[in-house]
């Protein structure tokens, strides 16, 4: 691995680069914070792909990707003299170190869990010693509404349970999974459409709050169910036009045959002998 000399001569060499493109480059030079936004969002998608396919190669070509993005927005800021990198960066060790006191002060803590209970704790302190107005000083003030829901609700639950709003029992929160399911049925037998997305939304919620308490991530999850269902899905297609025949012709018995074929390969793969 590279020395700290090495990593300190790249990080030097790429704000020199982007300096240059800043000054010389006519796509760069006509960049602001607004152009950029959507291609930043759209690179930590990249980089989330690239995770969920465990290929460390990509992995490192996206993080190249966001960190450009990161130097050329402190670029732009040191031209309106807003901030600059040296501001981004030294902002971020100030909050680490006020928001790791049991590593910087002399707090102790048994696990992960109390450690992320006084990081959000911190979080609150530090925007009512800003005086932030009041709605950046609740507890949910601080989940951006631009969020993706499943994200945003999992970060919702996770930061009332920050002050204690939580299940006295992890269990407990099947009753209310099953809870929801029976107003969801209900509300399906009256066919009411409005109530049944309401009851929808209440359905998931209560789920991504037990994936929560039992430490599953549900973006994770549901997105590995989404690999598995395609590479399925892709090997029900193969098969069909190898047999000269389309999706269209196939009855769901024929699908269901490769289907079953593609669980059982794909177990196989997961468990070699």
């Amino acid at each position: 691995m590279n020395s700290l000399n090495d990593k300190l001569q790249a990080f030097e060499r790429l704000l020199g680069i982007m300096d240059e493109l800043r000054t010389q480059c006519p796509w760069d030079m006509k960049q602001t914070f607004d152009s950029l936004r959507t291609l930043t969002i759209e690179e930590v998608y990249e980089l989330a792909e690239a995770i969920s396919e465990g290929n460390p190669d990509e992995i490192k070509k996206e993080l190249g990707d966001i960190l450009l993005h990161i130097v050329f927005y402190a670029r732009i800021g040191s031209e309106t003299k807003d901030f600059d990198i040296a501001d981004v960066i030294n902002q971020l060790c100030d909050k680490l170190i006020f928001r790791h006191p049991h590593i910087y002060g002399d707090v102790q803590v048994k696990d992960e869990k109390e450690v992320a209970d006084n990081w959000e704790a911190l979080k609150l302190k530090e925007k009512e010693a800003k005086g932030d107005q009041i709605v950046s000083k609740t507890v949910l003030g601080g989940v951006p509404k631009s969020l993706p829901a499943m994200i945003k609700a999992y970060r919702i639950q996770d930061k009332a349970r920050g002050v204690g709003f939580d299940w006295d029992e992890k269990s407990q929160v099947w009753l209310k999974v099953r809870e929801e399911l029976q107003e969801l049925e209900v509300e399906i037998q009256k066919n009411d459409q409005e109530a049944m997305e309401k009851e929808f939304g209440d359905l998931f919620f209560s789920l991504i709050n037990a994936a929560r308490l039992y430490n599953i991530n549900p973006e994770n999850a549901l997105e590995h169910t989404n690999r598995k269902f395609i590479e399925r899905f892709n090997y029900l297609e193969q098969q069909t036009i190898q047999q000269g025949k389309s999706l269209h012709e196939m009855s769901l018995n024929e699908m269901d045959h490769y289907w079953n074929e593609a669980k059982r390969l794909q177990a196989n793969s997961n468990n070699p002998e």
